[in-house]
Formats: C-alpha cells, sequence, structure tokens
C-alpha cells in the first residue's frame, strides 16, 4: 500500500501553470488498495485528491501524485476479469493486424501489459511481441499464460534496453496505461524509442470530453495522474517526435479514443480531423469548458444519497457489484460505509475477501453476494453494467439492480417473484 505522496507545482506534460480547479473529491485513500480484514481497524494513509488545469497545454491532473512504485508494483486489477474487455483486446489485435500488415516477421510491444490479455491474441495469430508490466505479481500471470513479459516500469532508460536486446517494434500499445502514468515525459520518450522511425504507437485513453459530458468522476482517483484530451495528447506526443495520424472513437470506459502515433509523415485521417474539430467547437483551448463540472458531481452524489437515505428508511437491503477503483472513488465522495451497502462482489480473487479502502464494504463473489437476502444491487462499473446486470438476472436476482452516475436509474426488467 503506498504511503507516500508530492505536491505537484507545475503541469507534469509541459511545466506550465495551473490554472482553475477542475473537481476536488477531498481526502481519499487509494481506490485499489484493498485492505485484508485484520487491518480493518487500522489507520489509512489518505491523500488529497483534486484535479486542475495547466493553463498551457490544457492537461486535467492531480495536483497531488501519490507514489506510483507504491500503487503498481502489487496491483489488485486483472484485466481478464471482465469478458467484454477481452472481446475488446480481441478486436483490437484483429484490427491493427490488419491496418499494420502484421505477420510473423512482425513484433507488437505492450506497455502496461497486465495479464496478457491482449498480447496473447497476438501470440495465437504466431506474431512475436513482448509485454511490458510493472506488476510483479500480474506479469508473472502473464508468463505463466505464455505471453512474454518483462517487469519494468516503461521509460526513456527501461526502453533503450529492451531496444538493445530486442529489436524496434511494428507496433507500441499504450492502451488505458496513459492517465497512471506520472512521468508523462519519461513515459513518451520510451514509446518513441520502442517504436523507432517506421513503428506505429497505438494509445487508448477515457477523452476528457465525454468524461464531461457523462460526469464521470468516479474515473478520477489517485492511479489516474491525468485525464486526456485529444489535444493535450498531440502537445504531448510532438515533443518526442510522435506525429498523430489516425483517432478513433470508442465506447469503451464512457467514451475514449484510439490515437495513433509515429515518427514518420502521414496523412491525417478524417478521425483526426473530427475530433480536432469538435474540441475546438467545445472551447478546450480556452476555461469555459472546465467550469461548472464540480457542481454536476456534487448534484449526482447529492441525489444518490438521497436515494440511499430513501431505501435504507424502507429497510431495503444494498448491495453492490464491481470493486473497481471508480466504485470507490464514488463510495468515498459519497461517504458510504457498511451500514449503507453490505456487501459487493467482483470476480477477481486477487479482491476477494478483502474489504474496499475507505469505506470498508467486504468484497464477496458474485455466487456469495446472490445468495445474500438483497432487494437493490448497485453497479458501480458503469461502463459494463449491462454485461453485469444480464449476469446478475441469469444468477436469479429479482430485485432492483441500479447505476448511480451520471444519474440513479434503475437497470432492465425485473424477474418475476
Amino acid at each position: 500500500m503506498s504511503s507516500s505522496s508530492t505536491p505537484v507545482m507545475a503541469c507534469r506534460a509541459c511545466g506550465g501553470r495551473f490554472g482553475a480547479v477542475f473537481c476536488d473529491l477531498g481526502v481519499q485513500p487509494v481506490s485499489n488498495s484493498y485492505l485484508p480484514p485484520r487491518r480493518a481497524d487500522a489507520p489509512e494513509p489518505r491523500f488529497p485528491l483534486r484535479c486542475v488545469v495547466c493553463d498551457d497545454c490544457r492537461l486535467v491532473q492531480l495536483d497531488t501524485v501519490v507514489d506510483a512504485e507504491g500503487i503498481f508494483r502489487d496491483y489488485a486489477y486483472f484485466s481478464s476479469a471482465s469478458a467484454s474487455w477481452l472481446a475488446h483486446a480481441a478486436r483490437f489485435a484483429a484490427a491493427m493486424t490488419e491496418r499494420l500488415a502484421l505477420g510473423r516477421r512482425s513484433f507488437v510491444m505492450e506497455a502496461a501489459s497486465n495479464d496478457g490479455y491482449l498480447l496473447r491474441n497476438f501470440v495465437a495469430a504466431g506474431i512475436p511481441c513482448l509485454g511490458i508490466e510493472p506488476a510483479a505479481n500480474i506479469a508473472e500471470v502473464a508468463r505463466a499464460a505464455g505471453v512474454p513479459t518483462e517487469t519494468c516500469f516503461l521509460g526513456e532508460a527501461t526502453a533503450r534496453g529492451i531496444v538493445a536486446r530486442h529489436g524496434h517494434a511494428d507496433l507500441v500499445v499504450a492502451n488505458n496505461v496513459l492517465a497512471h502514468v506520472p512521468a508523462v515525459n519519461d513515459f513518451v520518450a520510451g514509446l518513441a524509442i520502442l517504436s523507432g522511425p517506421r513503428g506505429a504507437v497505438s494509445i487508448e485513453a477515457p477523452h476528457l470530453v465525454r468524461m464531461v459530458d457523462g460526469v464521470q468522476f468516479d474515473t478520477i482517483y489517485h492511479e489516474h495522474y491525468g485525464y486526456w484530451s485529444l489535444l493535450a495528447m498531440e502537445r504531448l506526443l510532438s515533443r518526442h517526435g510522435l506525429k498523430v495520424f489516425g483517432v478513433e472513437r470508442l465506447p469503451t470506459h464512457g467514451g475514449s479514443l484510439r490515437v495513433l502515433a509515429c515518427a514518420e509523415e502521414r496523412a491525417a485521417g478524417a478521425g483526426l480531423l473530427d475530433v480536432r474539430a469538435e474540441e475546438e467547437a467545445r472551447g478546450l483551448a480556452g476555461d469555459e469548458f472546465y467550469r461548472g463540472f464540480e457542481a454536476r458531481v456534487q448534484r449526482t452524489l447529492g441525489d444518490f444519497r438521497a436515494w440511499l437515505w430513501r431505501a435504507r428508511a424502507e429497510g431495503r437491503r444494498i448491495g453492490a457489484y464491481g470493486a473497481a477503483a471508480k466504485g470507490n472513488t464514488f463510495l468515498n465522495a459519497a461517504g458510504v460505509t457498511t451500514q449503507d451497502i453490505v456487501a459487493v462482489a467482483d470476480r477477481s480473487p486477487a479482491k476477494q475477501g478483502r474489504l474496499l479502502p475507505g469505506s470498508h464494504v467486504p468484497v464477496v463473489t458474485p455466487e456469495a453476494l446472490l445468495a445474500m437476502p438483497l432487494d437493490d444491487i448497485l453497479v458501480l462499473p458503469w461502463n459494463i453494467a449491462g454485461e453485469i446486470a444480464g449476469q446478475l438476472r441469469a444468477g436469479g436476482f429479482a430485485g432492483r439492480i441500479l447505476t448511480a452516475v451520471p444519474e440513479m436509474r434503475e437497470l432492465g426488467e425485473r424477474l418475476a417473484a
């Protein structure tokens, strides 16, 4: 568990001055620091969880950085836990194989490769690949599954060592990792070194525009140091000689961008021009776009607290599903305790039997949750709520299934009693 933090006085991407506060969620524990029951009464390290906007490059970022080594060296998130995410990874591998004409003489690398959830598609296709994963426990799972993996944080120095051993890659994947990197310039320098003069870099990241539109404040947590627009990302990549040539909108994580870049000049695709135009029209280069987000967050939290008060007044027993980091941000921002929610289910064995940070709600198996006499189940990872609701109904749950972001909403039809 991480126990140290550093205040940030200037933009981590460009060194610019901080301007407006984008969202302040108070002081919270690290969202993926799950507790064993024996530590339920022990003090938890808590850190400010506040986002600010860089006046120069417009990157939205935390102004307190929690020690990344402490967070990611022994990590509890396994990408393979979600069937929908595995399907997304398989589609990505097929699309990139076709677009870049990858084959047995190609080489693919992935930064933050987790348990091999994505690269195993390239292994199955006979395309040589290498994962780069800082969490030793997760890297070992990937290697056991047949995915070659090195255990390290990617940066300029480690990238040079990898290239010396393996050569440049035709495709370097950095999907849903850019937000997790405090030293973004060192990391992107590493991507540029791995891809070399001709390789392509693929970055997927939740889009700041969709975050604002969907009031997705629960994606703010200490493991997410930055929140990316195309504007901020292009400015960062260009500083390291990487030129964006393609952008695709994705439905993942509430609305993401897939950004393709390389060192050589390539024609700008229609998707790139479209997102640039949208961000210009929405005013991301100015100040107005970033104002008012926190007020909308507080309305969402207020509506949830009011619903929770009514449900408890009616004597309803409430459970939750999905011990994801976003859920922990939400529960802690709302001040939820075990008096409100009796248990949360998660398929990850690494989380089961532990307590959520802050709220101390116990994590159980989905089967154990379904065996409880519950009236309502709150789905915390709203981005895969449909998948989860289907599983709960298939398991026989007849009560209400709800999400709370961006507003309280009941999902699907209830089963007949």
